[in-house]
């Protein structure tokens, strides 16, 4: 019988499967694709604790409908570090990140026209959860080498010991499940 967990984030309640990370640890599962109540709801519950910001960045996937509401609901854009390297990249710089939810090291690339348009912004990096802080600082390594200016943080979940920081911004904590 599947486990699940009860979130109650943004003024709504989801049930999230618990799913298993290795033989000792198990996470509550979030996923905002497809679900645009809650995605609507988190960019502005977000947006209300974001400082002052220009531009977003976030990493392909899971961050991409949070930071497109966000986007929208705010006005400003945002940039996606890709997960590969695409042909229309131009002069593209990356930087590696191990992720608690994916299995093997991935590289995030953003290209010069990403890097220009971050240059000496106010860059709010954008997530889904933060767990570990490894994505979180792969992003902010690229918005470094663009020479932005990072003035926030920012996810709907801070999971496990991401909880206790006090440098991030984040709508709920999500524990842990240790077997």
């Amino acid at each position: 019988m599947e486990e699940f967990y009860t979130l109650k984030v943004a003024g709504l309640t989801r049930q999230l499967k618990i799913c298993p990370v290795n033989e000792k640890m198990s996470i509550a599962g979030f996923i905002m694709f497809s679900d645009v109540e809650l995605t609507v709801k988190c960019a502005e519950e977000l947006l209300k604790k974001a400082p002052d910001f220009d531009i977003m960045l976030t990493a392909e996937s899971k961050g991409i409908p949070l930071a497109y509401e966000m986007a929208r609901q705010s006005g400003k854009n945002y940039i996606l570090a890709r997960k590969s390297k695409k042909l229309y990249m131009k002069n593209p710089i990356e930087v590696s990140v191990k992720s608690i939810t994916t299995e093997k090291m991935q590289t995030l690339f953003i290209d010069e026209c990403d890097i220009n348009a971050l240059k000496g912004k106010k860059v709010l990096i954008v997530d889904d959860v933060i767990s570990t802080g490894e994505s979180m600082y792969a992003l902010a390594e690229l918005v470094k080498k663009a020479g932005g200016n990072i003035v926030g943080e920012a996810a709907v979940l801070a999971e496990g010991d991401a909880a206790d920081r006090k440098d991030i911004i984040f709508l709920e904590k999500l524990p842990l499940f240790f077997k």
